[in-house]
């Protein structure tokens, strides 16, 4: 199955850098809603058969252009919504995002114990991700589009991806509306194909920014507030 993983276009909360994780969520900006309707361009060359997006309001209107586009239903699906603040929600001062991202990259690395503060930990977060893929593999569709959210997007892929590590995810942004796509299946493994405008090849660590959930661990570090 080719799984095309789609952050949502920018909110408010993305312009205050605010860890806004919590149901139904902002609405998107202009900007943002010029970025959902460029979307069904940006995917013109893939053949889409099933479409999801999360429970938040965000991925929703992100996805809707997509939908009138392709005449697909959008499967509006919890599991893949972004990962819980929890305590964190709301804040937007480099200590919370350096906690809520390093939190996100453990679990990528195995450190699925581990608890977001007031949150969900990262068994919880990984499972309910798996099912919505799990789900759409069950379909027989052979192209996936899911959109969904900057931390969950980027801690699932280095988790499940054999050939991303959470290194790689950590020091790699993913902007708004921007695509990780991954082959394989549930059960049998998935790669990264490509991250963002980028083929994935030898690692290229460059980090970027793009918003709480979108930018690396080591901009957070250097950040101003």
């Amino acid at each position: 199955m080719r799984l095309l993983l789609v952050r949502h276009g920018q909110t408010p909360s993305n312009l205050k850098h605010l860890l806004d994780t919590a149901e139904p969520g902002p609405a998107l900006t202009p900007l943002g809603q010029e970025q959902a309707a460029a979307l069904p361009e940006a995917l013109s060359a893939e053949t889409i058969d099933a479409l999801y997006a999360s429970t938040l309001l965000r991925a929703q209107l992100t996805a809707a252009p997509l939908a009138a586009r392709t005449g697909l239903e959008v499967g509006v699906r919890q599991g893949i919504r972004e990962l819980s603040a929890g305590d964190l929600e709301m804040r937007g001062d480099q200590q919370a995002i350096e906690t809520y991202l390093t939190t996100a990259f453990a679990w990528s690395a195995g450190d699925t114990g581990r608890r977001m503060p007031g949150g969900e930990n990262g068994v919880e977060a990984l499972r309910r991700f798996d099912a919505v893929v799990e789900e759409a593999a069950g379909t027989g569709a052979k192209t996936v589009a899911m959109v969904s959210h900057g931390a969950a997007i980027r801690m699932w892929a280095a988790a499940r991806a054999e050939n991303i590590d959470a290194a790689f995810a950590s020091t790699h942004e993913l902007r708004n509306t921007g695509v990780v796509i991954l082959s394989g299946a549930p059960g049998e493994g998935w790669r990264v194909i490509r991250w963002e405008d980028r083929s994935v090849g030898p690692e290229d660590s460059t980090p970027h920014a793009s918003g709480p959930a979108g930018e690396s661990v080591e901009d957070v570090a250097d950040a101003d507030g």
